[in-house]
């Protein structure tokens, strides 16, 4: 009778890859659990941002980064002259546009983008950009935008109409093309405010579950690599006769 009993054999390449690999896969997944410990702490700070008192833009501010979620307050009037609109923004199904404009701040005269919320195409009209020189006071939180992950040549995307349509706002382009010396940031006015416009802002949150996904990823080839090490490196009688 042939005994089925298995024998441990260590062979040297596939060590050599096991003691490469796995320990490389598992640092990974650390490294990725470290990750989502670092959101989840950054989410924490965020939310609690939207927790604080409104800040005026008339006091000496902060770097932008940490100003992200801050909730606002500025007095100051309109510059409809250099009004953009944000074009093919959808809300309840409708499009639309998402009008910004820039606020000069009535007591240091700084630049700030207000985006003023979301308009149907068919009900935009001059009344909306018309220029009182009012003075005016503006609630809302503040955002830094970002463009999107295939980044155009907006000058061969915008148009040329009054005011201008963009298909998205960076900060840089509209320095560029404004010549306006802005604040690093763009502040989404509160529903709270009197306008005509809609605004339901989306609340993005810091998710870690993308990376507790991946270090759930590299345990597992980890585990894999030793499984397989295991499996190559135990052999039957006859295999292992077979290779002496």
């Amino acid at each position: 009778m042939t005994s089925s009993t298995r024998q441990f054999r260590v062979h040297a390449i596939p060590t050599i890859i096991m003691v490469i690999l796995a320990p490389l896969f598992c640092g990974l997944a650390i490294w990725q659990l470290d990750r989502a410990e670092q959101k989840r702490s950054q989410g924490a700070s965020l939310e609690m941002r939207r927790k604080l008192p409104a800040l005026s833009l008339s006091d000496t501010l902060p770097d932008a980064d940490e100003l992200v979620f801050r909730h606002i307050v500025a007095e100051g009037h309109y510059l409809n002259d250099k009004t953009i609109l944000i074009e093919n923004r959808k809300h309840l199904g409708k499009t639309g546009y998402h009008i910004v404009t820039p606020l000069q701040l009535t007591t240091n005269k700084q630049i700030v983008l207000i985006n003023r919320g979301w308009v149907a195409h068919d009900q935009m009209n001059e009344t909306f950009l018309s220029d009182s020189g009012e003075t005016v006071t503006v609630h809302g939180e503040i955002t830094i935008p970002q463009p999107p992950a295939i980044e155009l040549d907006q000058r061969k995307t915008e148009t040329t109409t009054t005011p201008r349509c963009w298909p998205y706002l960076t900060l840089d382009h509209f320095i560029t093309w404004s010549g306006l010396d802005i604040l690093p940031f763009i502040v989404l006015q509160s529903a709270e405010d009197e306008s005509g416009f809609v605004r339901q802002w989306p609340h993005p949150r810091v998710s870690d579950m993308m990376h507790i996904g991946y270090a759930i990823q590299w345990f597992a080839f980890a585990i894999i690599t030793l499984l397989v090490w295991l499996r190559l490196s135990l052999h039957t009688p006859e295999e292992t006769g077979a290779t002496t």
